[in-house]
């Protein structure tokens, strides 16, 4: 190789040794004639000095015309640097090598953007990094990031097997099951007319592998949706994709926590606590007003539909009447709220079908609102006992149905509690990382829109047992054998115990979700006669292994994690795509294009 050593090992033991070293320019200065290039490799950085008075005057004046980015190797002879000029920043901030010989390997062009400073290439437009990808993935911080996703995946690896599971890869190209989020196609070139699927998850063939005899499987497993895009979403993603045979809900809850203390211990060398909180979906609503809460913070939501079950407010008692209930959270602190913030948070609350925010401001000793004076002292007692109510408070209301009224305070109270850190008055911990689970889901639930039911989860998801005879009488009563993993906000994974009778299945597919015989036949015949010869009792999990990454590099979005991401738009700015094809690709696929033209 062209070099001894990254740029990242050496120091002071090595200091008279002759090395040479490879990489890019990443920094260089003129200090009155002599050249000093910080030289970078993926590992790290060293120094070198091109001194007139130590290395040939040809090699100085080559060396002070290089362009940053330029790639170039280096010989030199290791020595300690000068009194006062060690960099503390570095590992190798004690040394410097001598330049004795270089070879330029590739000069570099004036690049779009620098990326010597931190700072200064964060500010830079998303797109334009996006579009030089190439040059974005050598800042060290994305790097880094890049490093440690490696060192989670081996972690991984080593942990499953460990484990007793086998590695089995999955096909890509799968056929159509629109039962969920949309999913990619590819048309056959063999079969005209019809069409491949890309997974939007190994689901179902994980389940077949079950029936295989594989009993424990896992994958660090490619998925695609094609949905609205953000900053945590992208059109392929990986999951770490698991499932077990013979198990129960306790059995996956002591894997992932084990694994997750295994990957927190090799990525930040921290300790979590096991095993996790398990709450229930109800309890996590109805303090949090969110089924992947942030814990690590207060302002929980407080009910208080008994307490105006007759109140003479009948925003509040009319909701009640109607089967709603009436919550509350009391944002501590922010009675300072601008006429802005309260419009950004009744907006919040419209966009759920409420009239508007009913809200209390506590200052100078005073509840200041247009809704106190229809409270009853009986009331007032109940709010401020519940809420512990003092100088300075703010506190929103919801009366609605129960779910509206949980997600809506579960809205704002993660607005108010980023407000609130801006303001000084509360310290929600970046190093602090609070897992639960979320159990006891409802297996289904309605939409009103098609007027009927449908997966919460996905339709392969197993009835709590004494649950199964209410499929048909009383859906909504039936509780589903899923999981959530939660931590600070963000949702890790989930699973589930899944049903393994294909007489549960076939009630699922068509008296539950109302699927015809042939449409499941057509979609899932394949899994139902699986499940006939000899189907054990299994259950499993997917991780997002991008979020994951996220998490434990402290990126605001998953396209810092992940090397060639997409835009929000589903485009790769650096290769133009997606991108149009020759009409001889589209006759061999039987394909004809025809785009409606834009309204104007």
């Amino acid at each position: 190789m062209k070099r001894t050593h990254h740029c990242n090992e050496l120091c002071l033991e090595q200091a008279g040794e002759d090395v040479v070293l490879s990489g890019w320019v990443h920094s260089c200065r003129d200090l009155g004639g002599v050249i000093f290039i910080d030289v970078r490799d993926r590992e790290g950085r060293t120094q070198l000095v091109f001194d007139p008075q130590e290395t040939d005057v040809a090699l100085v004046e080559v060396a002070s015309k290089l362009h940053s980015e330029s790639v170039i190797t280096v010989s030199g002879k290791v020595r300690q640097r000068p009194d006062e000029t060690e960099n503390s920043k570095i590992p190798t901030g004690q040394i410097e090598v001598v330049a004795a010989s270089m070879e330029v390997n590739n000069e570099a062009a004036v690049l779009p953007f620098q990326i010597d400073d931190p700072e200064t290439a964060a500010k830079v437009n998303e797109e334009l990094r996006l579009q030089y990808r190439y040059i974005d993935l050598r800042r060290p911080e994305i790097m880094r990031n890049m490093q440690l996703r490696s060192k989670v995946a081996t972690a991984t690896r080593v942990f499953m097997e460990e484990q007793g599971f086998l590695e089995v890869e999955t096909p890509t190209l799968f056929k159509s099951t629109p039962e969920g989020a949309r999913e990619f196609l590819v048309p056959s070139r063999i079969s005209p007319g019809e069409f491949y699927a890309l997974p939007q998850s190994p689901q179902q063939f994980k389940q077949i592998l079950m029936c295989s005899g594989v009993d424990k499987y896992f994958q660090l497993a490619r998925c695609y949706r094609d949905e609205d895009l953000r900053s945590d979403r992208q059109p392929e993603f990986t999951q770490v994709d698991i499932e077990m045979s013979f198990i129960e809900r306790d059995d996956i809850y002591e894997l992932i926590e084990a694994y997750l203390k295994r990957v927190w211990k090799v990525a930040l060398g921290c300790n979590i606590e096991t095993p996790f909180p398990r709450i229930s979906y109800k309890e996590v609503m109805d303090r949090w007003g969110s089924d992947k809460p942030d814990t690590r913070f207060g302002l929980e939501i407080v009910d208080f539909t008994e307490n105006f079950a007759s109140s003479e407010f009948k925003v509040f008692s009319g909701a009640i009447d109607g089967g709603g209930v009436v919550k509350a959270l009391n944002a501590k602190g922010y009675a300072c709220v601008t006429q802005g913030q309260m419009e950004a948070m009744t907006d919040t609350a419209k966009s759920f079908g409420a009239k508007g925010l009913a809200f209390i401001k506590v200052e100078n000793g005073e509840w200041k609102s247009p809704i106190v004076k229809f409270f009853s002292e009986e009331e007032k007692a109940a709010l401020q006992e519940k809420l512990n109510i003092e100088e300075g408070d703010l506190i929103l209301f919801a009366a609605d149905e129960w779910l509206n009224a949980c997600e809506i305070l579960g809205k704002i109270r993660l607005y108010a509690a980023e407000k609130l850190q801006s303001l000084g008055k509360l310290v929600v911990p970046k190093d602090q990382f609070n897992f639960l689970w979320v159990v006891d889901f409802p297996l289904l639930a309605f939409d009103k829109e098609m007027n009927r039911w449908y997966s919460s989860h996905h339709p392969f998801t197993s009835p709590v047992e004494e649950d199964i005879p209410n499929l048909i009488s009383d859906p909504k009563s039936v509780r589903g054998q899923h999981y959530d993993i939660v931590v600070n906000g963000v949702e890790l994974g989930g699973g589930s115990i899944r049903i393994h009778q294909p007489e549960v299945q076939k009630t699922i597919f068509e008296e539950v979700l109302q699927l015809s015989s042939e449409v499941s036949q057509s979609r899932f015949g394949y899994m139902l006669e699986a499940f006939k010869y000899g189907c054990p009792p299994h259950g499993g999990i997917a991780l997002g292994f991008d979020r994951l990454i996220a998490l434990l590099c402290g990126a605001d979005s998953i396209r810092d994690v992940v090397a060639f991401p997409k835009t929000a738009k589903g485009s790769c700015l650096m290769t133009n795509s997606p991108a149009g094809v020759e009409a001889r690709q589209l006759r061999d696929l039987r394909v004809e294009i025809k785009i409606a033209k834009k309204e104007e």
